[in-house]
């Protein structure tokens, strides 16, 4: 089940309706009828020609078959299991094959655990569980069909499997009375934690038809072969006439045996019927009441919660584009709860990226808390804390979406919404990405490169975030300057097979505009043989007076003679 472009069909256009005004109509039965043959304006205009009932019927059917093919195989086999109900619905609101292209291209890619890696872990593993799911639970129908496939493609292999796959003699458990008897082939998957699910989850599947098919149960009495066979398979304590096998019946839920420990096993059937609920429901939004400040507008009840955001761009390939964004809460703006000495704060963060007619391409939801010892809260609150999500897109306008919500004072809400313009990343224009300044920044060992939080590649780097957009970064003199910033598309030398540019960095104060700090490198020296470059550097400040300055990067690049620079304000205190 891959995808592939050759599929690519034809979207079936539906026309609107239009509706003839009472005064035209009044016109035309005052109008003598157009002699024979001959046409009316409406009739040669289409687009004005009024449609019957079954052209309306046609156009209608058309547009719900539209999706097939390839883009149907995909949404209802391949990520059947995986797709949340809103990326679902999103894709089915989609109008050409374009579209559908870099919905998937980003629904792969937001899963991605190492978006700057061309390998995407989480679809290849998703396809290899498709495959042996088929390879492996096939029954009359393909394995991914099935309930065991099911699970499997989207849980992944148990920690622990219990098979009986010929069935045959099965001994109780005391808890159901104990004593044995004969069984439908069936297994106990357990999986020693679910995300969203619990701990210690044990499923079960019964094959009642001996064809292969072992279908999810929460009955643990559909396995037992001679349930409806009088005076078989009794349980222990049925043998020794402490109970009748007809008692197992009377209660709505499952027919197990009564045994001495048997006590609430029927209670636990609510419990067995919400685990089902939570096994094959598709992936839930976690914050449901975020999602209602940014999709519905509802209005803001309490205090607003303050934060700032920054986003970023750094190119991946020729057509996608990571777009980190830095989210910045003051502590001082959260509601602390201490308990045990120990001070905490958490939010609730859900963003949402949209094209500009309100199609999602992007969504991300998270926790995050603050917990400082008691004593030193205070001085804790003068800090700041920041969330950092990347996402990739294709190039183009985008709104984004953010709702945070204070966990410990749930009226305190903050909403931000903006528009973004994601730039294209021309291959043969000299560019660079966004120029990022922070107070620090460090190599990130080869299992790392481009995970975690404030991973660009092979370094770490957590943004400064501006107050407001004419607010430029503030810094001590006790701290260092790190910037950091990609240079895409330098010529390389046919002889020499080699980049030939010059990088300047400089340190500007604002004021006066001189030039405080200067230095000037060969490209050859960030990386001879490549089109791409990074530039950073980390710069103690101590000698800078307080004041407002500026770090400017150029670039030169001698082959293509091209230039380009990217500066960046900030405040000395």
């Amino acid at each position: 089940m891959t995808h592939s472009r050759s599929s690519l069909f034809a979207t079936a256009v539906l026309c609107g309706l239009f509706a003839v005004p009472a005064a035209r109509m009044a016109a035309q039965q005052s109008t003598p009828p157009p002699s024979a043959g001959a046409a009316t304006q409406d009739d040669q205009d289409p687009l004005k020609r009024k449609r019957s009932d079954k052209e309306t019927l046609d156009a209608r059917k058309n547009l719900r078959t539209e999706l097939k093919g390839a883009y149907k195989t995909w949404l209802e086999q391949d990520v059947a299991y995986i797709i949340t109900d809103e990326e679902r619905k999103a894709f089915r609101s989609l109008s050409n094959d374009e579209e559908r292209e870099s919905f998937i291209e980003n629904f792969w890619l937001r899963r991605n655990p190492n978006p700057d890696s061309p390998e995407n872990e989480f679809r290849d593993e998703h396809y290899r569980r498709i495959q042996y799911a088929n390879d492996h639970y096939a029954a009359g129908k393909p394995g991914w069909k099935t309930d065991r496939g099911h699970i499997y493609i989207a849980f992944g292999k148990p920690d622990s499997t219990d098979s009986h796959p010929s069935g045959g003699a099965y001994q109780r458990p005391i808890e159901e009375g104990g004593g044995q008897t004969s069984t439908f082939p069936f297994e106990t998957w357990h999986y020693r934690y679910l995300e969203g699910i619990g701990d210690n989850i044990d499923i079960e599947f019964v094959d009642t038809c001996q064809c292969g098919d072992y279908h999810f149960t929460i009955d643990r009495s559909e396995k037992d072969a001679l349930l409806r066979v009088p005076g078989a398979g009794l349980t222990q304590w049925e043998e020794m006439g402490m109970a009748k096998k007809a008692d197992r019946f009377k209660g709505s839920g499952e027919a197990l045996g009564l045994g001495p420990q048997s006590s609430g096993q029927n209670t636990k059937e609510f419990d067995r019927i919400e685990l089902a609920a939570k096994l094959f429901a598709p992936p839930p939004i976690k914050f449901k009441d975020l999602e209602g400040f940014i999709s519905e507008h509802t209005i803001l009840t309490g205090p607003p919660l303050p934060f700032d955001v920054r986003t970023d761009f750094v190119r991946v390939t020729e057509s996608t584009v990571l777009v980190p964004i830095t989210v910045q809460l003051k502590n001082r703006d959260l509601t602390f709860v201490t308990k045990d000495g120990v001070s905490t704060a958490s939010v609730n963060i859900l963003g949402k990226v949209t094209t500009l007619t309100h199609k999602t391409v992007q969504t991300f939801e998270d926790t995050v808390s603050v917990q400082e010892p008691a004593e030193l809260l205070e001085k804790a609150l003068d800090s700041k804390k920041i969330y950092w999500q990347a996402l990739p897109l294709l190039p183009g306008l985008y709104r984004i979406d953010i709702a945070i919500k204070d966990v410990n004072n749930p009226d305190h809400v903050g909403l931000y919404g903006r528009g973004i313009n994601v730039p294209t990343f021309d291959d043969e224009k000299l560019s660079t990405s966004s120029l990022i300044l922070s107070d620090n920044l460090a190599p990130v060992d080869s299992h790392s490169v481009g995970t975690g939080t404030c991973v660009i590649g092979g370094t770490k780097i957590c943004p400064r975030v501006q107050a407001g957009p004419a607010t430029p970064v503030s810094y001590k003199r006790n701290q260092n300057l790190a910037f950091w910033m990609q240079v895409y598309n330098l010529s390389i030398d046919e002889q020499s097979k080699s980049n030939l540019a010059k990088v300047t960095y400089q340190i500007i104060d604002s004021t006066t505009n001189n030039v405080i700090f200067e230095k000037e490198i060969e490209s050859k020296d960030l990386g001879a043989h490549s089109n791409q470059l990074t530039v950073e550097k980390l710069l103690p400040i101590a000698g800078l007076q307080p004041g407002k300055y500026k770090v400017t990067i150029k670039v030169n690049d001698t082959i293509s003679k091209q230039e380009i620079a990217q500066s960046a304000p900030f405040v000395v205190e």
